[in-house]
């Protein structure tokens, strides 16, 4: 990509609604215009200058407004948890992973350092602030406080460490996760524990997740690490605290035809622990738990953006329902969705959920009824969605 820019149509950005007050319900997704897949598999590479993040209101479940399209760049590399809401909703972070550069006649990722701060109570919401991070940021999360985010460079095997008070978000310390040698762990997504003392950090390209420790805004790597599987992607925790989801890719990034796992973390252990793994489907990339607990979901590629010729190409992804019932969890149902699924995000309540749709530039709406998703609409995005997060419970 061209260094990325944010032009000056951002300060009067496409407002589309006014943005209601303090009982607003948001969600926010990163579409990306410069990259796609043809029938074959092979990677199409646009020009730079058409990304959007749109923010959302889905005070109406079934009937969500889009209020506002930033155009920030944005990209579908990495797991789709490279934005975040603060719990107050006056913030949103957008951490952009890859620069989009020339190459030759076409154009290429390259690992960038921009971190955008959007005022979510300015009307029109805008970007305010301008962040630069470790490479590739990546994954990201924000404590219940509010006061602190975390965020996954993944180029540099390092977290950074933000600062948030009021609108201001600073770097207060960058956070080494590598244990010596050349070989890059890649930490890919980022989630801290309910009382906000712990985190956890998949470390993508060595089958684990680490151990953060939190105290205040100085944040400790442990150096405590627990194999997960193959490719742990993107995780979550449970609002109790008690488990952690993993979701292992297990294709490097990709669907490969052979079904992959989420692990269980008891966090409750001492040291923490995997206890479980409970099959998913191929290629878990989004991942969410539900605010009121009792349910996570893992969000399954199956192949979409891959040869249509290949035995594990399927033209549709799926949503696999997970149930947590104390330290059990079980896969329940699944769910055919969209193209390329990628980002996802519960409702406050529990109730609904919103899988993003990269090839069909579309969110498709479900309602969880007991142990079952039925689709309760569709809503459709000015781009690609490439991530997808609601605020922080």
């Amino acid at each position: 990509m061209a260094a990325i820019v944010i032009r000056s149509a951002l300060l009067a950005a496409v407002f589309l609604a006014p943005l209601p007050g303090a009982r607003a319900q948001l969600i926010i997704t990163g579409n990306d215009e410069k990259q796609t897949w043809d029938s074959s598999g092979k990677q199409i590479n646009n020009p730079p200058g058409q990304d959007t993040v749109s923010i959302i209101d889905i005070g109406n479940r079934t009937k969500p407004r889009i209020l506002a399209n930033l155009p920030l760049m944005n990209t579908v590399v990495g797991p789709p948890v490279n934005l975040a809401i603060t719990p107050d909703q006056r913030l949103a972070l957008v951490a952009n992973s890859l620069d989009w550069v020339k190459d030759g006649e076409s154009w290429k990722g390259a690992p960038d350092n921009k971190l955008y701060v959007i005022d979510l109570t300015a009307s029109p919401p805008q970007a305010i602030a301008t962040l630069e991070l470790g490479r590739q940021p990546s994954g990201m999360a924000i404590n219940r406080a509010g006061t602190l985010a975390l965020v996954a460079d993944r180029a540099d095997d390092t977290v950074s460490v933000l600062s948030i008070q009021g609108k201001t978000v600073s770097v207060v310390d960058t956070v080494a996760l590598s244990v010596g040698g050349d070989n890059k762990e890649q930490p890919s997504a980022v989630a801290i524990t309910p009382d906000g003392k712990r985190a956890l950090v998949t470390k993508f390209a060595a089958h684990k997740v680490a151990l953060l420790a939190i105290d205040g805004e100085k944040v400790t790597y442990t150096r405590y690490d627990m194999a997960t599987g193959l490719w742990p992607y993107n995780l979550g925790i449970m609002p109790d605290g008690k488990l952690a989801i993993v979701g292992n890719n297990g294709g490097a990034g990709a669907s490969d035809g052979q079904v992959d796992t989420a692990a269980v973390i008891d966090l409750e252990a001492d040291p923490p622990r995997v206890i479980d793994q409970v099959v998913v489907g191929d290629g878990p990339e989004g991942l969410a738990v539900s605010p009121k607990g009792g349910y996570a979901v893992e969000v399954i590629l199956n192949g979409a953006n891959l040869s249509h010729d290949k035995f594990y190409y399927h033209p549709r992804s799926y949503v696999s329902l997970l149930k947590v019932e104390g330290k059990k969890v079980r896969k329940v149902s699944q769910t055919e969705v969209g193209g390329l699924a990628e980002g996802v995000a519960f409702s406050p309540d529990g109730d609904y959920l919103y899988v993003g749709n990269f090839l069909d530039s579309d969110i498709t709406i479900l309602h969880r009824q007991g142990d079952r998703l039925v689709k309760a609409g569709t809503l459709k995005l000015p781009g690609h969605p490439a991530s997808m997060r609601a605020s922080t419970p």
